[in-house]
Parts: structure tokens; sequence; C-alpha cells
């Protein structure tokens, strides 16, 4: 085991197109966007493990005696290939734990997910003593990949001090990354986690997560995009809570009642990626502002495409009807139901249109934020190239 404490961070996501539509097979466009979740894992030798989540004034701990009784339960032949999740063992985690059947607050399932990925990933060894603080600049619940960031950051912190991927050497360098084949693992590991949060996930945001940049996905397969323009966003949090678990079954029953009208739905949302696909590549080769324009019109597109499948919020209305009395195009990001929108900034928007809106929206209850998508994947960090922020977080204190 990696006897060194270290930092690592994975990013959140954006998705342009896609939400919902690619559970069904369909094409989601997804980016990493520049707000990341830390971890740092330190080893310890006081026969403990110990969990501390801040944000959500989360901190818990465990006697390593009592984790190894545990361990049958979890064992893994193949640590490249992890076995698939079984409901009896999740159940055993919450008896463990105390935690009644049903209860599905978020600390509670990101607890969970951090016994199973450790329990899995140590059952064939000797479980190790460690403290481990994972800290985000990610909003939980809006549909940023809060949860995706997390699970990827726990499955490379565990692999890596399990020595199934290898310590990213960072002599010379601010940060540094695993190859294509441990970064497969990493995101193998993490979709395990995401299906403890989320239950039946996509995959999009682990993968984005795990990889970064933007990346076409589509039943299970994962293409990243050779060339991506950087583009300006806004990114808006209506701070509407909700859960993406009830919205994913909210559009399978819609589906089942109305299969006529929602199959073609989603078949457009599909054609939907497919030019914003092309789009992309043109812009990045070719940059004109009428490119800017098909985007815009896109965002549209889809986001009336959503409204039908039941998950747009009055919120989301608001967040649309704000940016567009000033000029500009915005769609929900992830689940909906409320969480997060995202406004397309075209790179002749004038600065004083950007403070307009953002005082708009803010005066809304919503928090804002002007940024750039196509954030690296998971990374691991020298710290002393982190902000103070960032390490006086991740300390523990």
């Amino acid at each position: 085991m990696a006897d060194q404490s270290f930092i690592l961070s994975a990013p959140g996501k954006v998705i342009l197109h896609g939400e919902h539509a690619v559970v069904y097979g369909k094409i989601a466009i997804a980016i990493g966007v520049n707000l990341r979740t830390f971890l740092r894992l330190q080893p310890c030798d006081n026969g403990k493990v110990t969990l501390s989540l801040p944000n959500t004034d989360t901190h818990v701990s465990w006697n390593l005696h009592e984790l190894e009784s545990l361990t049958s339960a979890y064992y893994q032949n193949d640590l490249v290939n992890p076995l698939p999740l079984l409901p009896e063992q999740i159940e055993k985690l919450r008896q463990f734990s105390g935690i009644p059947a049903g209860d599905a607050g978020t600390r509670i399932l990101a607890v969970l997910a951090f016994l199973y990925l450790y329990l899995s990933i140590f059952a064939k060894s000797r479980l190790p003593s460690l403290k481990i603080v994972v800290w985000s600049e990610l909003p939980t619940g809006a549909g940023l990949g809060s949860s995706a960031a997390y699970s990827v950051c726990m499955a490379a912190a565990l692999l890596n001090a399990g020595g199934v991927i290898s310590h990213c050497p960072l002599d010379g360098v601010e940060t540094a990354r695993w190859n294509e084949d441990e970064l497969d693992i990493i995101n193998k590991w993490a979709f395990q986690g995401e299906k403890i949060i989320h239950g039946n996930p996509s995959g999009v945001d682990n993968a984005v997560g795990t990889w970064g940049g933007a990346l076409k996905y589509k039943a299970g397969e994962i293409t990243p995009l050779k060339r991506v323009p950087v583009l300006r966003i806004l990114l808006t949090n209506t701070k509407v809570p909700r859960s993406t678990k009830i919205l994913v079954a909210g559009v399978r029953d819609r589906l089942k009642k109305f299969p006529g009208i929602i199959n073609p739905v989603l078949d457009s949302i599909d054609a939907v990626s497919c030019k914003c696909e092309h789009v992309l590549e043109e812009i990045a080769e070719h940059p004109s502002l009428s490119h800017y324009c098909v985007l815009e019109e896109l965002f549209d597109i889809n986001q009336q495409h959503l409204n039908v499948l039941g998950v747009g919020h009055p919120s989301l209305d608001r967040l649309c009807q704000v940016t567009l009395s000033h000029g500009l195009h915005s769609k929900l990001t992830g689940a909906g139901g409320g969480g997060c929108g995202i406004t397309l900034l075209r790179p002749d928007t004038d600065a004083s249109v950007i403070v307009a809106v953002l005082q708009e929206l803010r005066d809304c209850g919503y928090d804002c934020w002007e940024t750039n998508i196509g954030a690296p994947g998971v990374s691991l960090h020298v710290p002393s190239a982190l902000r103070e922020e960032i390490l006086h977080a991740v300390s523990g204190l």
C-alpha cells in the first residue's frame, strides 16, 4: 500500500445534450466543468478508518476489527473487473451501519459507497488504517456530477493506495494522470459507487470525472471528442433539490404510458446531440458566430424536449426567460427538476450583458458562475500547487 498521503481531484460535468435519452441508448455529449472535488488520503497506524466529508458535516470512524468481519461478503477475484453489485451487499452495509432500509440521504449514500469500495478493493489483503477527507467545489443534487466526482476520487484513491494502479510520479509537474488502462479500472469502480448512490446511472458522469474533456456516450460506449472548442458558459444553480433516481423513473413511466409520443422525442434528442457534435468540430476548426447561433437553437429545441419528458421545473423556466430577455439561450443540464442550467456565451457577448444577467439570476435566489467547460479528468496533485482554501478544506481540521 502507498505509505504517503496524497491529494487527488476529479471534475464535475455538464451535459450539453442527451439527458435522460442516454438511458435508452441515445447519444449524450458531456463536458468536464472547472469545479472539482478534492480528496486527501493519509495512511494511519491507529487501527481505524476515518471518513470526513466537511461539505455535509459528515465525520465517521470504524475500528478495523469491526470491518474485517465483513470482508468475506466483498471478496473480488479480479480487481481490474469488479463483480456485479449485489443488493444483499448494500443491505449488509446498512445493517452494519445501523441505517434503516430506504434511507437515501446524500450523506448516508456517500458513506455506503465508501464502505463498499473500501471493503471490495482491500478484501483480498489486510485492511489498511486510513484517514480520508473529501471536499468539493460542486453543489450536491444539482446535476453537476458531484456524486460521480466523489466516486471517481474515492475509487482512484483506494486503488492507488492498494497498488492496483500506479502511484503517478509528480517530479517537476503540478499534476499527473494515470494511463488509459488504469483510468478504465478507476471508471469501472467509480461506476459501482454511482450505482449505490443513484441506482441505475447511465455512466456518463463517472466517465467525465475519470477522463475529463468532452465525451460522447452511447449504450455504454465512451468516445472522446477529438476536437473540442473552449466554450464560455454561465452555470446557474437554481438550488431546487431533486432526486435523479425519481426523475429517471418518471421518464420511464411516461415512456411506458405514451410510447408513440415519447420515443420520437428521444430520437429527436439523439439527433440534437449528433448535430451538436458536428458543430463543435466545425467551431474547433473554423470558428464563426454562425456556429454559435446553431448551438443556441439546439439549446432551445432540447430544452423543450426535456419539458415534454417531464423533467422541467418553473425555476428552470425562469432561468430561460431571464437569459433570453438579454439575447442568451439556456437549458437544463443533468436530471432536471430544478438543479442546474447552462447558458451559452458567444465570443461577442458584451461584459455588461453578463453582469446584468448574473445580477438578475441572483435576484431570483440562484447561485451563478461564469466559467469554461473542458476540464481534465481525475488527477493527482502536488499540494503546493493547490489554493490555500483547498489545502485547508482537505486537512480535516
